[in-house]
């Protein structure tokens, strides 16, 4: 039997998450691998990530979704389609629907996430920024006149927004972010050992070995690639350090872009977030030591959350549940009128 429900919806940079019934329904890399030819979609998700930089001449690997917001319009519907039939089987019927997109975008960006939403299958669509996702799913009371800090290092973007009064008083949606680090280390496996590596093999040596502060134990990783010279496979060996060197500088621009923030939020905001700390999440935030690298860098207690990688949806999630506070919002309020269906 058909039942409604409500639903979350993270479609992010590097993958998109649904949340439903209190649990997490589907989980799946934001990308497409296309027919060059005919342009049709021949794998979605976990199988098109795994083509990348493996494709012939005939395939392309799409990511529809960059730096948080949608690149390709058709593609980005196609996948969500997808991924909806996929966690629902049509089990549901007109659920109440909050997709998130990062702070500062325009009305229009606005729009045309929930018309993707919509044109995927989704019915009573309403948008919400991911800072006050977040902020939902930690069941804070926006509503104060108090200021809240929350830090999320996506994939793409590092969205940064101080909350108060259930809206934005300051953000930024920094365009330096968790793949940043990949492309990073990529940069720093030619510049020292002559190598090209893929995007997957940068990831994985990130999260296998990545810091952002100095271990005091040194952890050692072989990886593969290709040898720019001689163009043939090679093994190497790097270490814990040498990754801390290749990504410290793009660590460092994420705290500059918090203190960008409190730089133009009001002085008794800031005192409240002096008081109270940040909360930090997404899965860049996952990578050794940042927390204490933003806590030294701030001078500012830093809360982990418990899990990092879903309190974006989660938090989406929460806010249906809560209508009363959405009725500060404005936007969120002007989305729900156009785009609600009775």
């Amino acid at each position: 039997m058909k039942k409604t429900t409500d639903v979350g919806i993270d479609i992010g940079t590097s993958k998109t998450v649904i949340f439903s019934s209190s649990k997490i329904v589907l989980e799946l890399p934001s990308m497409v691998t296309v027919d060059n030819d005919t342009l049709d979609p021949v794998y979605y998700g976990e199988k098109a990530k795994q083509t990348m930089g493996r494709t012939p001449d005939s395939l392309s690997c799409v990511s529809p979704i960059k730096r948080g917001v949608i690149a390709d319009y058709d593609f980005a519907e196609m996948m969500l389609k997808r991924y909806m039939e996929k966690a629902f089987a049509n089990k549901v019927i007109r659920p109440r629907i909050m997709a998130t997109l990062p702070p500062g975008l325009t009305e229009l960006q606005h729009h045309s996430l929930a018309n993707v939403v919509e044109s995927a299958g989704g019915r009573n669509i309403s948008v919400i920024e991911s800072p006050l996702a977040i902020a939902f799913g930690l069941q804070m009371d926006i509503t104060e006149p108090k200021g809240t800090l929350i830090v999320d290092i996506g994939a793409g973007t590092t969205d940064i927004a101080v909350i108060s009064l259930g809206g934005i008083a300051a953000c930024d949606s920094y365009k330096v972010a968790s793949m940043d680090f990949d492309a990073q280390i990529v940069k720093y496996v030619r510049k020292e050992f002559n190598i090209e590596i893929g995007p997957l093999t940068a990831e994985a040596i990130k999260k296998q070995i990545g810091t952002v502060v100095e271990r005091p134990v040194e952890i050692i990783m072989i990886a593969k690639g290709r040898n720019v010279f001689t163009g043939l496979p090679e093994s190497f060996e790097v270490t814990s350090t040498e990754i801390y060197e290749a990504i410290k500088e793009t660590a460092l621009s994420i705290c500059n872009a918090i203190r960008a923030v409190l730089a133009k939020t009001d002085p008794d905001l800031v005192a409240d977030i002096k008081e109270a700390g940040l909360y930090l999440t997404g899965g860049g935030s996952l990578i050794n030591g940042m927390d204490k690298l933003i806590a030294d860098y701030m001078d500012i207690a830093v809360h982990t959350l418990e899990d990092p990688t879903h309190s974006v949806v989660r938090g989406a999630a929460a806010a249906l549940r809560h209508p009363e506070q959405l009725k500060n919002i404005d936007y969120q309020m002007r989305s729900i009128k156009e785009l609600e269906i009775e």
